[in-house]
C-alpha cells in the first residue's frame, strides 16, 4: 500500500469508497486536478522545471505522493493558434485556451454550424464501434492509472450541454435558443445518445468507483438560464446519463462553476451523488452545504483565488481544519478536500502543500 502519510491505514480506494458510502474514515480524501502548477511539480519531483517543460510522468508521480483520487491529467498545452475543422480558430497559453474568432456572427450563422455539427454526431452513433471504443477506453485508463499509482482516477463525461454555448457565445447563444430550439433540442438528443453510448460501453467500474458529469450553467449571481430552459435542455439528460451511469456500478458527482444553489434540488433528482467545485466567493460554502445536504458528497470548497492564490500556509491550514471539523467528515465520509476549481499556476506551491498536509492534521485520533 502507497500511503501519502505514516499514519494512513486505509488504502486510497478504500477511503475514496468510504467517502463516497458516508463511512468513516481514517482521514478525510484528497483530490484535485494537479496538471498545470509547474512550481507543485518541481516540489514534489526534485526536478528543476523551465515555464511548463514537465512530463506527464513527472505529473503522475506528484499526483501518487499527494492525492488520493484525480482527475485525467494532461501536460500542458503548447502556445500555437490553430484552426479546427468547422473554422473555430483557438489560442492555447499551456495551461488554457480560449476562442479567438467562430465561423459566425449571429444565431442563423450558427444555426448552420450546429446543422452540419449535429450531422456529424450523428454518424458517429449510426457507426459506434462498441469493441473499439472499449478497448480505446481500457488503454486510456490503465494509462493514467499506471502514471498515478494507487491514486484513483476519476473520469469526466458530460452530456454537450455546455458545448453549443460556450462554442456559440452566450449572446448568440441566447438569440439562437430562442430562434431554433427544435434545433437545440435535436443538438441535445444526439449529443447525449453519443455520451450513453460511450458511457454504458466504457467499462468505468474496472478503472474507478465514480465519475464526473461536468456541465457549467452558472455564474456568481446563479443559474444563467431559467428553470423551464434547464428542465428541457439539460435536466433530463443529466438524469439519463446518471443513471446508465449507476447501471454501470459507479457514483455520479456533478460539477458546474458559480452559484448553482437553486439547482441541486433538480440535480439530485436527477440522480446524482454529490457536487464537485464549491467557490466559497459565490456562495457555495461547502460546510454550509454539507449540513443542508448530508446525503450528498461534497468535493472542491477550498478556496482556489483568494486563499490558494493569496493566502498562507497557515491560512489554507486552517480553512481545511475548518471544513474537517466543522461537517464530522471523519465520522460521517461524504466529503473531500480539494480546491474550488483545480491547482492552477497561480497557486503558490506552499499552499498546496500546506492543503495536503492538513489532512494529516485534522485526522482520526485513536
Amino acid at each position: 500500500m502507497i500511503k501519502i502519510f505514516e499514519k494512513d491505514e486505509l488504502t486510497k480506494k478504500e477511503r475514496v469508497l468510504r467517502t463516497l458510502r458516508h463511512q468513516e474514515v481514517d482521514r478525510v480524501a484528497l483530490h484535485d486536478q494537479l496538471s498545470y502548477n509547474p512550481g507543485v511539480i518541481s516540489m514534489y519531483t526534485g526536478k528543476h522545471i523551465e515555464g511548463f517543460d514537465y512530463t506527464a510522468e513527472d505529473i503522475g508521480r506528484t499526483i501518487s505522493v499527494t492525492l488520493d483520487s484525480c482527475f485525467p491529467f494532461y501536460t500542458p498545452y503548447d502556445t500555437d493558434r490553430y484552426t479546427d475543422e468547422y473554422g473555430f480558430v483557438y489560442q492555447n497559453d499551456n495551461w488554457t485556451r480560449w476562442h479567438v474568432s467562430r465561423p459566425f456572427s449571429d444565431e442563423h450563422g450558427a444555426k448552420e454550424w450546429l446543422c452540419r455539427y449535429i450531422g456529424d454526431l450523428t454518424r458517429q452513433v449510426k457507426k459506434f464501434d462498441v469493441a473499439s471504443y472499449r478497448k480505446s477506453y481500457c488503454e486510456y485508463m490503465q494509462y493514467m492509472c499506471a502514471l498515478a499509482g494507487e491514486t484513483v482516477i476519476i473520469d469526466i463525461t458530460g452530456t454537450g450541454f455546455c458545448e453549443a454555448y460556450d462554442r456559440m457565445g452566450l449572446e448568440i447563444f441566447s438569440y439562437f435558443q430562442f430562434e431554433y430550439p427544435d434545433i437545440l433540442e435535436e443538438y441535445m438528443e444526439v449529443s447525449a445518445e453519443l455520451a450513453l453510448r460511450r458511457a454504458n460501453i466504457a467499462v468505468y467500474a474496472e478503472f474507478t468507483p465514480v465519475v464526473l458529469i461536468a456541465e457549467d450553467f452558472a455564474t456568481k449571481q446563479g443559474p444563467i438560464f431559467s428553470v423551464d430552459f434547464l428542465n428541457r435542455f439539460h435536466f433530463p439528460y443529466v438524469k439519463c446519463l446518471a443513471r446508465i451511469l449507476h447501471d454501470n456500478g459507479v457514483y455520479v458527482i456533478y460539477h458546474s462553476d458559480g452559484n448553482y444553489k437553486k439547482s441541486i434540488p433538480a440535480l439530485i433528482e436527477c440522480g446524482v451523488d454529490g457536487f464537485y467545485c464549491l467557490e466559497p466567493n459565490c456562495g457555495m460554502d461547502i460546510v454550509g452545504l454539507k449540513h443542508e445536504y448530508p446525503e450528498m458528497v461534497w468535493a472542491g470548497g477550498v478556496d482556489g483565488v483568494d486563499l490558494l492564490e493569496r493566502g498562507t500556509p497557515e491560512q489554507t491550514r486552517a480553512e481545511v481544519g475548518r471544513h474537517i471539523t466543522e461537517t464530522d467528515a471523519l465520522k460521517t465520509g461524504g466529503m473531500m478536500i480539494a480546491s474550488s476549481s483545480e491547482i492552477n499556476p497561480t497557486v503558490k506551491p506552499e499552499n498546496f502543500r500546506a492543503m495536503i498536509e492538513a489532512a494529516d492534521i485534522y485526522r482520526k485520533l485513536h
